[in-house]
């Protein structure tokens, strides 16, 4: 009898495969809940981790609640958010900000002499996912007098690095468009 039910378990698919683009739960590796489009639902993103043995960044899913109640995904973003899970200080995260936005975050705390922390503001705006924030801080472990802090509004372009105000045409920029080149450069630190 129980080589018949182990035979018989064989040929069934795996729960996860029954559902057409379901994420294997192991994969996800960071999420946070809030009010993503102020409609007072609660909503939802989720950071995924890239197949075993794939070279892409980590995916953002993001879902609102619709008119019944029921997430439904809005926004799916491969291959967007750098960090590891095999290290120490290079896990990215996201977390929900008490005004409805995201905040992604990307770090390298602990490989290498170059130390670094990228957060992204993201916000709901005209049915849309926009980096509203860019905020980047580096230090060099062995020349600590070269440093980057950086903070600017990428919506109005204003913001200081180092201290020093800084301007940059201000824009809206899609999430699923946006690299992390576009706030390096605003900030300098390409």
């Amino acid at each position: 009898m129980r080589s018949v039910l182990l035979a018989a378990c064989l040929f069934l698919p795996p729960p996860l495969a029954l559902a057409e683009g379901a994420i294997d739960p192991a994969r996800i590796v960071s999420a946070a809940t809030g009010d993503w489009n102020k409609d007072d639902a609660s909503d939802l993103v989720l950071l995924v981790a890239p197949t075993e043995g794939g070279d892409e960044d980590n995916a953002v899913y993001l879902y609102l609640t619709n008119d019944v109640g029921r997430l439904v995904l809005k926004s799916l973003i491969p291959d967007k958010v750098w960090g590891h899970f095999d290290f120490y200080g290079q896990a990215p995260s996201v977390n929900a900000l008490p005004n409805g936005s995201i905040e992604i975050t990307s770090h390298n705390d602990a490989i290498g002499r170059d130390r670094w922390e990228q957060k992204l503001t993201v916000a709901y705006r005209g049915s849309e996912f926009v980096v509203a924030g860019y905020t980047y801080s580096s230090y060099d472990t062995l020349n600590l007098d070269n440093t980057t802090q950086c903070d600017f509004n990428v919506l109005s372009g204003k913001g200081t690095a180092n201290a020093k105000p800084i301007r940059a045409k201000g824009a809206t920029v899609l999430l699923k468009d946006w690299s992390d080149e576009i706030g390096q450069r605003v900030c300098g630190a390409e």
